[in-house]
């Protein structure tokens, strides 16, 4: 099983950039090509918010236009940038989109994976959180899997990161505590999945790994001082590879849209090692 994740799309209405300077529909456009391309093709791809970047009906049209080249199904989560209403309006056709009521949260089977796709958006704020009605429907979703390899996926980032803006808003303490506590219950969580920040991350949390994935566009400036200014670098765009085999479990990879050079032999013809 091969789950592709990629987050933090940004897409604006067509013709705009993001910042004044990132095209991130070309970056989507090129990510898509790449994943396309991959061999073995993925059997998913996982896209965890921020899918566009004011929450407008006419960015959710772009994207979806960009999206119908993407030749791998493809399952939505929804992050502070994105809007509950304008995303259901343009995504019509995908009813996993309306079963969480209130909130745009579901659980689907991917191959072997039941992946639990988490709605940690406030209306209004750049910060996440988990209400008492979302940390329920989580609780019955990993009861209701227990016999399952489980992948949770959410926006906004459990944990702090370091990067003292980001960190600002994140999923709030209190929901990250109370998420913390309910994963640790279940060892059969493969992972905890978010995006957000714009960079690859890696942390313990709840008995297993959360993890963050860079973005298709502009990534978050990687600078660890408590005063840091809120900036992005434009750094190689890029996207994770979840692979997933029962005796293995889950393992990730992350893998660069654009071209680079190689792959070069480490061996010549006749098997001996090239010095």
């Amino acid at each position: 099983m091969l789950l592709v994740q990629i987050s933090d799309l940004h897409i604006k209405q067509p013709g705009a950039l993001a910042y004044r300077r990132v095209d991130t529909a070309a970056s989507l456009a090129r990510t898509i090509a790449r994943l396309n391309a991959l061999a073995p093709r993925p059997d998913a791809v996982l896209m965890t918010g921020d899918l566009v970047d004011r929450g407008t009906v006419e960015e959710y049209r772009h994207l979806k236009t960009l999206l119908d080249t993407l030749e791998i199904p493809y399952w939505l989560l929804i992050g502070n940038h994105d809007a509950r209403e304008p995303l259901r309006e343009v995504f019509a056709d995908r009813p996993e989109l309306r079963e969480g009521g209130d909130f745009i949260q579901y659980a689907v089977d991917l191959g072997p994976l039941r992946v639990i796709a988490l709605d940690s958006m406030q209306p209004g704020q750049s910060a996440g959180t988990l209400c008492e009605a979302r940390l329920a429907w989580l609780a019955e979703q990993l009861d209701a899997a227990r016999e399952l390899p489980v992948i949770v996926a959410l926006h906004h980032p459990p944990f702090d990161c370091g990067i003292a803006h980001m960190d600002a808003i994140r999923l709030e303490p209190r929901a990250a505590e109370q998420l913390e506590a309910l994963i640790a219950r279940h060892p059969n969580v493969e992972r905890v999945l978010c995006g957000h920040v714009h960079r690859p991350m890696f942390v313990r949390f709840g008995g297993t790994i959360a993890a963050a994935v860079p973005a298709p566009a502009h990534q978050v400036t990687l600078d660890l001082a408590p005063d840091a200014p809120s900036t992005f670098t434009l750094e190689p765009a890029a996207y994770a590879i979840h692979r997933y085999e029962a005796r293995g479990g889950l393992v990730t990879h992350h893998g660069y849209v654009d071209a680079f050079d190689g792959p070069y032999p480490f061996h010549d013809m006749s098997g001996e090692l090239i010095a």
